[in-house]
């Protein structure tokens, strides 16, 4: 099993930065997994944003984030990290991250498992 936690969300002003954690704990090796990041604004589907391999070393993003958003590991540290730079109210929602085997691109496959999330207000 694989325990997921993500800290870090708040309430930010436009053009703000944030760094989300998604902190990891539990008997499976985490560096066996991929991590995605997820979020879901209110009445919204739930997108993925962003994907890193399990060294590191690939990570992939969904459009609208690219240039302002970076992924990156610490497999000493376990735990991941999404640096948001220059927030747009558009990126308000609650943001999940999830454990897989491999990225499809953006998208971490099987989502095995989840964290609760941590929630992400930008105002204008």
């Amino acid at each position: 099993q694989l325990q997921l936690a993500e800290s870090g969300g708040g309430l930010v002003q436009f053009g703000g930065s944030l760094r989300l954690t998604c902190a990891m704990s539990g008997r499976t090796p985490h560096y066996t997994y991929a991590i995605g990041w997820f979020r879901q604004a209110p009445g919204k589907e739930r997108e993925a944003v962003a994907c890193i391999s399990q060294t590191g070393t690939s990570s992939y993003y969904r459009d609208s984030v690219q240039g302002r958003f970076v992924v990156s590991r610490d497999n000493v540290k376990n735990a991941v990290y999404l640096q948001m730079t220059n927030l747009k109210p558009e990126d308000t929602g609650e943001y999940r991250c999830a454990a897989g085997p491999e990225c499809l691109g953006r998208i971490v496959r099987g989502q095995d498992f989840w964290g609760r999330g941590t929630q992400v207000t930008v105002s204008s």
